[in-house]
């Protein structure tokens, strides 16, 4: 059996890049962590930054945000509102600072995030990510600069424990796939929206996957004992999980059954097919015979 995730998934980060600033938020809860990480993303003093998830609507925490001005843009990650409740505040307090995102609800005089968004102009090199999963709108961020690389992961990437796939939005399928996605940067730090900055994004997205993996695999194993809706399967696959984390776990439950169902639909179709086309090989070999007499045994001149 997994056990419930508390530790980090990968060595922590010795230090931070150069251009990154960490402003965590003042909302410490079991699902936050110890807050909501803002990060700050400069290359110089006096050049504009980059704000990354504001966070709460906290007048104190943005205030903070604020005094690292000016700031040239707002991205998000993903919109939850301990990532984005502050976001409208946080534009006003910064001269209405463009915001964008890959939802366009949450977009501010900005355009919509999407795979070849424009996002130079601030002295790093930002590339999105796209890692729905989480969330549907989730995205990861690849910064460079003077000081070397690292991967804003949002909550794709947790620095301490696993992220819930928020079902329904969140999908699992999608998740793992944005997890494999990122195992390919190797040895680049994750700078996560919440806990500490892991030293390996990759490894950390490996651990992920294994983790995710092993809980299906008890979710399979509960259907199979006979649990046959979410509350069941919660109390059998995460009866170690502290009771308060429940309401957020039956998310990820209710995303692994789907899951699970999908997989069976496919499989279904898959098999469908096959006997479909063997139906079709042999009655393409019934007429193949009526249409040729052959030689039927006849003895040949």
């Amino acid at each position: 059996m997994t056990g419930h995730l508390t530790t980090p998934a990968a060595a922590l980060a010795d230090q931070l890049p150069g251009w990154a600033t960490l402003l965590r938020a003042p909302n410490p809860g079991p699902m936050t962590l110890d807050g909501t990480n803002t990060w700050l993303l400069r290359t110089a003093a006096g050049h504009p930054a980059v704000v990354v998830d504001p966070g709460p609507d906290d007048e104190r925490h943005l205030a903070e945000i604020a005094s690292y001005g000016p700031v040239g843009l707002i991205l998000i990650t993903h919109g939850h509102p301990d990532h984005v409740e502050g976001v409208r505040r946080c534009a006003d307090l910064l001269g209405g600072v463009p915001v964008r995102a890959a939802d366009p609800a949450l977009c501010i005089g900005g355009e919509p995030l999407h795979s070849d968004a424009d996002l130079r102009g601030f002295g790093l090199d930002i590339e999105l990510l796209p890692t729905p999963g989480h969330t549907a709108d989730s995205v990861c961020l690849l910064v460079g600069g003077d000081g070397g690389q690292a991967v804003l992961t949002g909550d794709t990437i947790l620095g301490r424990g696993t992220t819930v796939v928020a079902w329904p939005d969140g999908d699992l399928g999608d998740y793992l796939t944005s997890l494999g996605a990122l195992t390919a940067y190797e040895g680049i730090p994750a700078l996560p929206g919440h806990g500490p900055p892991l030293a390996d994004c990759a490894a950390a997205a490996r651990y992920y996957l294994a983790h995710r993996q092993a809980r299906l695999d008890q979710v399979r194993q509960a259907v199979a004992q006979g649990a046959s809706s979410p509350a069941e399967v919660l109390a059998l696959v995460y009866a170690e999980v502290d009771r308060s984390l429940w309401p957020a776990a039956e998310w990820s439950v209710r995303a692994q059954l789907a899951h699970l169902e999908q997989e069976d639909s496919r499989e279904n179709e898959r098999e469908n097919g096959r006997e479909n086309e063997r139906e079709n090989g042999r009655e393409n070999r019934r007429e193949s015979r009526e249409s040729d007499p052959g030689s039927g045994g006849l003895e040949t001149p």
